[in-house]
């Protein structure tokens, strides 16, 4: 048996919880026609300002690549709850707009989250919970 050391068993057990995490939301945000990548995707673009950011800039901010976030937007798009909309000052650039459909759809399902988040780590451990992004604040973005 090869031995590890604490850290790497930390890094393996951070992607299985990351796996038991997206199950969770996945199966309860299901009712609203989201998943969990969906829900932080609206979640993100509502706390930008004027509700829209550079594709580039979503990307970076939810830990996919351009061309990641691209797949993950057409079928939002073509479903209201993203808009896209064009830079006057540089075609090259592309903004990610919260429709109103995204927007009310997040709205709504956001207390389902809430409750799915309580359900994985109960009230009793916020205090455990707060000091983990200090943590995890090495590995990149975090909130």
């Amino acid at each position: 048996m090869t031995d590890i050391n604490s850290t790497l068993k930390f890094i393996i057990n951070l992607a299985k919880a990351q796996t038991i995490v997206n199950r969770r939301f996945d199966a309860q945000l299901s009712s609203y026609g989201l998943g969990f990548n969906d829900f932080v995707i609206l979640y993100h673009l509502s706390q930008a300002p004027h509700e829209k950011m550079r594709r580039v800039d979503l990307a970076d901010k939810v830990g996919f690549t351009a061309s990641g976030i691209t797949r993950m937007l057409a079928p939002m798009e073509k479903i209201g709850l993203v808009s896209r909309e064009s830079n006057e000052r540089d075609a090259r650039v592309s903004y990610v707009v919260l429709a109103p459909g995204g927007k009310r759809l997040l709205e709504e399902s956001v207390k389902t989250a809430e409750h799915v988040a309580l359900d994985i780590f109960p009230k009793s451990k916020t205090k455990k919970i707060e000091k983990l992004p200090e943590i995890l604040d090495g590995i990149g973005g975090l909130l």
